[in-house]
């Protein structure tokens, strides 16, 4: 083996040798690209699980008109500002204004995500004023002037003139749960 062709291999040995090393992280970052996804996913999970904690947690306490706190009881906006608070989600006071935050979602329970935000108005087409959290299993938690206090309630309530009709419903976290949909909605055209 001549000079040359010895130095030519040698060349082309740290070359591929070089080559795969650098190869060689690019496929451990990818075989771990999947990990993270996964993570996110169960994390979202965790999210909405926290959130449903958090709701559960006020059931029995008083209800108070315009209440905010545990300690001094809660009004549904109150309620639903307080334990989105807890995950640092930061929603308006009313339950008006909260119809207009998140995505819209149809009324069709299948399509549901706990932490979803439930909206009501006396009659379909009335104008919002109570609002309460999705837990899962067609039941929300909501502060009930009526019951005076947190209560858990299944959606599927049968009709009395004492309880709203489900209005809409708004997703507050994303479908993917990693990310907030704090979207307000455009204000309606003046007509």
């Amino acid at each position: 083996m001549s000079l040359l062709s010895s130095t030519r291999y040698s060349r082309l040995t740290l070359v591929l040798c070089a080559s795969a090393l650098l190869c060689s992280p690019a496929g451990v970052v990818h075989a771990q690209a999947a990990k993270p996804f996964e993570q996110l996913s169960n994390s979202a999970r965790g999210i909405r699980d926290s959130l449903v904690q958090m709701a559960r947690a006020q059931i029995g306490k008083r209800y108070r008109t315009g209440g905010v706190s545990p300690e001094k009881g809660f009004d549904c906006s109150g309620l639903v500002q307080y334990v989105l608070a807890g995950l640092n989600l930061q929603v308006p006071r009313t339950a008006r204004q909260q119809a207009a935050v998140g995505l819209p979602l149809t009324r069709d329970t299948s399509r549901l995500l706990p932490g979803d935000l439930l909206t009501f108005s006396k009659g379909t087409k009335g104008r919002v004023s109570h609002v309460g959290i999705y837990v899962g299993d067609g039941r929300y938690v909501h502060a009930s002037s009526v019951a005076g206090k947190v209560i858990e309630s299944s959606i599927d309530r049968p009709f009395s003139p004492l309880i709203k009709a489900w209005h809409g419903a708004r997703r507050i976290l994303s479908l993917d749960d990693s990310v907030p949909t704090l979207a307000v909605a455009p204000p309606k055209a003046a007509r």
